[in-house]
């Protein structure tokens, strides 16, 4: 009877918002309304708040806790905290609840399943700011990057991907063998990887190196 629908579970601390929004969308042909027992990893959250707080958090974690990775927030205020705390905990789309209208859900339910991320507009240009100061001013004084690597460990899976060995490696970025050893245990480590091959061949697939 589903079809091709796209299932949709909405979350919220409110029943009349979450009955407004569960009428609009049922109406939908391109959506399926899923009840708690009927998610899956494909199934999309959507969680209605009144803002990126700690109740929005929950309810996200809520839906986290039944395998529903995709997910979509609408939201009444989004100040600049707000954007990075969604950002930060993993959330796909975001919508403000005046521009909620059934179309614009579908559409940003639509492209957060095909795996793509939605922010308004206006909010992108806060956005890459806030991202650029984190850069600036957390992470390049540690050394670290937003994927998650340190320059070394980069360094590192490249000599890797070019074929060098342990030994050559060490000699090229003049480290220990041990030290080169342990860059490689904790990224395999890290990222739940197999081994070295298996490393370089993630980095290289998330564009990493």
């Amino acid at each position: 009877m589903s079809g091709d629908r796209i299932f949709v579970h909405v979350k919220t601390s409110d029943p009349i918002s979450e009955a407004g929004i569960v009428a609009a969308l049922k109406a939908r042909a391109e959506i399926w309304i899923a009840d708690g027992g009927q998610t899956t990893p494909e199934t999309v959250a959507l969680i209605v708040a009144d803002e990126v707080d700690e109740e929005a958090l929950q309810l996200l974690r809520t839906v986290r806790s039944r395998n529903m990775q995709r997910a979509v927030v609408v939201v009444s205020e989004l100040d600049d905290a707000g954007l990075m705390l969604a950002v930060e905990s993993g959330v796909a789309g975001l919508v403000r609840r005046r521009e909620a209208t059934a179309d614009r859900l579908v559409q940003v339910i639509t492209s957060v399943h095909r795996g793509a991320g939605v922010v308004p507009p206006d909010l992108l240009g806060r956005l890459l700011r806030q991202v650029s100061q984190v850069q600036q001013q957390v992470l390049t004084p540690r050394g670290l990057r937003f994927n998650g690597l340190t320059d070394r460990e980069e360094e590192v899976l490249k000599l890797v991907a070019d074929g060098l060995d342990t030994r050559e490696i060490a000699s090229k970025l003049s480290y220990s063998e041990r030290t080169v050893k342990n860059v490689l245990h904790d990224v395999t480590h890290r990222f739940h990887l197999r081994n070295r091959s298996h490393a370089v061949a993630y980095a290289i697939r998330e564009g990493f190196i």
